[in-house]
C-alpha cells in the first residue's frame, strides 16, 4: 500500500501550523515549527500570492496530511461524501474520523495517527472480537474496538493505560483504558470534530 515516507515535520512547516503528526515531539520545544516557523525549501521565507485556488489546495493538502491519506484515497472519500445526503464537507470529515487508525488515536491508545496506523497494521486491534489490520477500515455505531488480549502487555498499551485521561476523548467515543477498549456510540457531528480545517474550501476545490 502506498504511503508517505518523508519527513513529517516538513509537512507541518509547509502548512505553517502544527498538524500533530509526531506525537509528544509536537508538544515539545524541539518541534521544528517552533524553531523555523516558515515553509521548508530555498524559497520558504519568500512571499507567495494566496490565490483562491492556492487556499483551496492548501486546505485539502492539510486535511489529507492530518489524517494520513494520499490523494487517490482522499478523492475517493470526497466522492463518497458527495453521494451522501447532507453537507459534503461534513460528510467527508465524518468518514475520515471513522477510520480505525483515527479511532485508536482519538481514544488515546496511540501518540499519533501514524503510531495508531502501525498498531493496527501489526494486528493488535480487534473490532467486535475480530482482528482487523486495515487502518482505513471504518467503524460503525455500537462497534467495540479493543486491543487483542495477547498484545495488552506491550509497552504502547501499558503507557496508554498509565496516561489515561491526559487526552480528551471525543464524546462520540468512550474509552475504557483499564480494559483497553473503545465503545463507538455514534459517528461524529461537525461540532464535535476539532480538526482545524475549512472543509468548504475542499468542496469548492473538487467542485470545479
Amino acid at each position: 500500500m502506498a504511503r508517505y515516507t518523508g519527513a513529517d515535520c516538513k509537512r507541518c512547516r509547509r502548512e505553517k501550523q502544527k498538524l500533530f503528526l509526531k506525537g509528544a515531539k509536537c508538544e515539545s520545544a524541539k518541534c521544528p515549527i517552533e524553531i523555523r516557523p516558515y515553509p521548508p525549501g530555498e524559497h520558504g521565507r519568500g512571499r507567495t500570492k494566496d490565490s483562491e485556488y492556492l487556499l483551496q489546495k492548501r486546505e485539502k493538502q492539510k486535511c489529507a496530511r492530518i489524517y494520513g491519506v494520499l490523494e487517490k484515497q482522499f478523492r475517493g472519500y470526497y466522492n463518497e461524501a458527495n453521494r451522501q445526503s447532507g453537507k459534503t464537507g461534513e460528510n467527508l470529515l465524518r468518514i475520515l474520523e471513522s477510520r480505525l487508525d483515527n479511532v485508536v488515536y482519538r481514544a488515546g491508545f496511540a501518540k499519533s495517527r501514524d503510531h495508531a496506523r502501525q498498531l493496527v497494521r501489526h494486528g493488535h486491534i480487534l473490532i467486535n472480537g475480530r482482528k482487523n489490520d486495515i487502518p482505513s477500515a471504518r467503524v460503525s455505531p455500537n462497534d467495540i474496538v479493543e486491543v487483542r488480549e495477547s498484545s495488552r502487555n506491550l509497552t504502547p498499551f501499558q503507557v496508554a493505560m498509565a496516561e489515561a485521561g491526559d487526552r480528551t476523548v471525543p464524546a462520540w467515543l468512550e474509552a475504557i483504558p483499564s480494559r483497553l477498549r473503545i465503545l463507538v456510540h455514534s459517528l461524529p457531528e461537525r461540532q464535535v470534530i476539532d480538526t482545524q480545517v475549512q472543509e468548504q474550501l475542499i468542496v469548492e476545490l473538487y467542485s470545479k
